[in-house]
This record gives structure tokens, C-alpha cells and sequence, in this order.
């Protein structure tokens, strides 16, 4: 029995109807910014992996990172115990975040980063004695896919089925620089109340609703307003940050900065599964007692997994080279050259960037969905045309590891521009 049928037999993949799912790719061997099939055939990671993998696949810094620390340990219990790479991890990340975000929670991945998040908010007034549990957040976020993330993201098309288990959460539009002062209004309307805990927001770009971006500008006043009337602020770095929008993270961009950041994706390189959130000690402090009740009771099997921090740190290393930052500065700088070349088409519209990231919609005379019979086709299109790149509906965007070349970078836009024109 060969690995399709086997898959078929025993595997549920992830955004998968299976009923109607052709094989999948079998992906046997990776390497910097390329992926072999079982084949032979080679593919362009354009989007990293499910914009995970910043530095390439099989980095040989990352590699003897995870081998010298399995042989030294592999794994140990994080309650009660600590080891040398999560202190080293806690102590590097918080050097290179605000000054106020001092304390670091591990979890898993970017999900359960967020979820930690909404509880630390949750009770950080419940331990004050403060009933505040109200959320804000922005319409088309996608915040992950435990309840509580699922809670604070659209409802709709992602998770339908769970909303009658979801607590409520008030909602403002996406900012399209039209209508900025009015979500502003609204939103301070809303704080005034003074019954709001937590807003939580998606930094410059919006992943999964189609990599929307908005202004630094317009996240500067939404954060002011929501700390002046004592409101605690979740950035979800999980996509953006590591590179991403040009800046370490996006917060870099912004005067006022969070309460608390969520991270993972490019945290490990896309190389291992582990999440952050890191909080202010004004809110840690809170969860000083007496009374466990008022601690954190949240972990994980796998919290601050020895080889899991271990990647992170040397990810770190690979920020600290200045190659790494003159290779994102390219991407950014090949990203501006393409939008000129998008702009020339008439089947493309909304043309936007934001760093590594460049995005467009293919016009289709209907509204954008992410249901969009583009995303097939499309998607059909690059693998035949060796680029392993997906769409998001009729979105299409590349985020491609930071090691691609030129050449590389132009066999993708090569590729795009040839789907949009044939």
C-alpha cells in the first residue's frame, strides 16, 4: 500500500474536505527555500510553510541547536523546575520587546499564545476584584482555533458550528482608511462604559482574512484609547512578528505599545511548535497571593520544551546577523518592484504590502471570499509551475523564507504573472 492511500485511509488534514480533496503533496525533503516531492520535482516555498519558516528549511544553525540540546535534555517538567534555554529565551525576547513586557508565559503554538493571553486578561480583574469581561476586536481577525481565540475572531466560515459555545465579544470595522474616525468614535463610545477588559488585535496585517493592512497610525490611537480608560491590549504577533511587516515585530512601528504580545510561527524558525505570551508586571503582579486561586492554573505537557527553546535562541542568533536584515530589506525592495508590475494588469486590484509581505485580489465580479474558485485554480497553477504557494480565495500573497535569491523570488512573480495573463 503506498503513502497516498495510506493518508487516505488514516490521516484528517487540517481545512480539508475530504470528500472532494484531490492526493495530497508528498513532500519527502526540504531545503532552504525548496521542497522535493516523492517525485523528484521541486516546489518554491512562497508562503514558508504556512509563513512559519523565516530563515529556510534544514538551517544548519538551527540543526545543531536541536542536536546539542537533545543530548544534553530533551525534555523536562516545567512546574516547579527551570532549565538553562527557556531563562535564556525569557531573558533574550525581553530584551528586544518594550521596556514593560518583562514576563514570559510558553505554551504550544500560536492558539494556545493567544489563549493564555485572554485568561491572563480575564483574570488579571477577577484577582482584582474588578468586574470587567467585556472584549473588542476587529472584524476578519483570525485569532486561532481554541475556544477562547475562536471567540475573539470572525465568526463565520472558520467556526460556525462552535458559536452557541463562544462568549461574547463586541466588534469593530476594518480600517480602510476612510472610515478610521469613525471605528475610533465607536470604539471609545464602547470603553466609556468602563466594563471592557481586553482588546485584542492583529497588529498591520489581518493572516487569515486575506492579508488586509491598516495604518500604524490608526493601531497608535485605538491602543491610547483603550489603555486611557484602563483596558489591557493584546497585540497577536503570531504571524506578524520575526520580520514579517519589515521590523522585528509590529509593535516596532507604534508609539503605544501593548499590555500584553502574543508569538510563535517565526519565533522558532518554523522549525519547532511553541508559543509566548509575554505581560507586563502590572499584570503579573496582580497574580501575586496568598491564595493559589490567584495564580495562573494554565500549562501545558510540553511548556518550555528544552528543544523547542533552544531553536528559538538560535533563530535569535540568525536576527542578530546583519545578512539576515539586508535579505529582508531585498524581498521588501523586490516586493515594491512587483506592485508596479500587478499595477499594469487590469484583473487585479488592492494591491498592498507591509514589509516581506505583498498581497492582491484577482477581480472576480463578485465579493472576496475565501471560498473563491480562484484558490484552486490558482493553486493547481503554481504546483504545475513548481511553486508551492496558497492562495486565500481569490487573495493571493507571497511571505517566502528570508533566504530566497533574486532569481528565486522572480520564479515566483514569474509564475503569478503568468496566471494572472494566461
Amino acid at each position: 500500500m503506498n503513502i497516498q492511500q495510506k493518508d487516505k485511509n488514516h490521516v484528517w488534514h487540517p481545512f480539508t474536505q475530504h470528500h472532494t480533496a484531490k492526493n495530497h503533496l508528498e513532500i519527502i525533503k526540504a531545503y532552504g527555500v525548496y521542497l522535493e516531492d516523492a517525485s523528484g520535482k521541486k516546489y518554491i516555498d512562497a508562503n514558508s510553510s504556512w509563513w512559519v519558516n523565516t530563515h529556510g528549511h534544514g538551517h544548519p544553525h538551527i540543526a545543531k541547536a536541536i542536536n546539542e540540546q537533545f543530548t544534553t535534555m530533551d525534555h523536562i517538567v516545567f512546574a516547579g523546575v527551570t532549565h538553562p534555554k527557556a531563562v535564556e529565551l525569557a531573558d533574550r525576547i525581553t530584551s528586544i520587546l518594550p521596556d514593560h513586557l518583562e514576563k514570559v508565559f510558553f505554551s504550544d503554538n500560536g492558539s494556545t499564545a493567544v489563549e493564555v493571553a485572554i485568561k491572563m486578561v480575564m483574570q488579571y480583574f477577577y484577582n482584582k476584584g474588578e468586574k470587567k469581561n467585556r472584549f473588542l476586536a476587529m472584524n476578519g481577525s483570525y485569532h486561532g482555533d481554541t475556544f477562547g481565540a475562536m471567540s475573539v475572531g470572525q465568526r463565520g466560515y472558520f467556526n460556525k458550528p462552535f458559536e452557541p459555545f463562544f462568549f461574547d465579544v463586541d466588534t469593530i470595522d476594518f480600517p480602510n482608511g476612510e472610515n478610521e474616525q469613525a471605528i475610533l468614535e465607536n470604539a471609545k463610545g464602547l470603553f466609556a462604559t468602563k466594563e471592557f477588559a481586553g482588546l485584542i488585535i492583529e497588529p498591520l496585517v489581518q493572516g487569515a482574512a486575506g492579508m488586509r493592512m491598516y495604518s500604524a497610525e490608526f493601531l497608535d490611537q485605538l491602543t491610547a484609547l483603550a489603555q486611557e480608560n484602563d483596558v489591557l491590549v493584546i497585540f497577536d504577533e503570531v504571524m506578524t512578528g520575526f520580520g514579517r511587516t519589515g521590523k522585528m515585530f509590529s509593535l516596532d512601528f507604534c508609539q503605544n505599545k501593548p499590555d500584553l504580545v502574543a508569538l510563535s510561527k517565526g519565533l522558532t524558525a518554523g522549525v519547532m511548535a511553541l508559543g509566548l505570551t509575554i505581560a507586563s508586571n502590572k499584570i503579573y503582579d496582580a497574580f501575586l497571593s496568598d491564595d493559589i486561586g490567584k495564580a495562573l492554573l494554565h500549562g501545558h505537557s510540553f511548556t518550555a520544551n528544552p528543544i523547542a527553546c533552544a531553536v528559538a535562541c538560535a533563530n535569535l542568533d540568525i536576527f542578530e546577523e546583519k545578512k539576515t536584515w539586508q535579505r529582508i530589506n531585498d524581498i521588501i525592495a523586490w516586493n515594491e518592484d512587483f506592485a508596479k508590475q500587478l499595477a499594469q494588469l487590469d484583473n487585479v486590484e488592492n494591491i498592498r504590502q507591509q514589509g516581506t509581505i505583498i498581497a492582491f485580489e484577482v477581480k472576480t465580479g463578485e465579493e472576496n471570499s475565501y471560498f473563491s474558485d480562484v484558490k484552486t485554480k490558482a493553486y493547481d497553477f503554481f504546483l504545475e509551475n513548481g511553486i508551492l504557494l496558497r492562495p486565500l480565495g481569490n487573495t493571493i500573497f507571497v511571505n517566502a523564507p528570508y533566504v530566497i535569491e533574486e532569481e528565486e523570488y522572480g520564479e515566483i512573480t514569474g509564475s503569478i504573472l503568468n496566471f494572472l495573463t494566461s
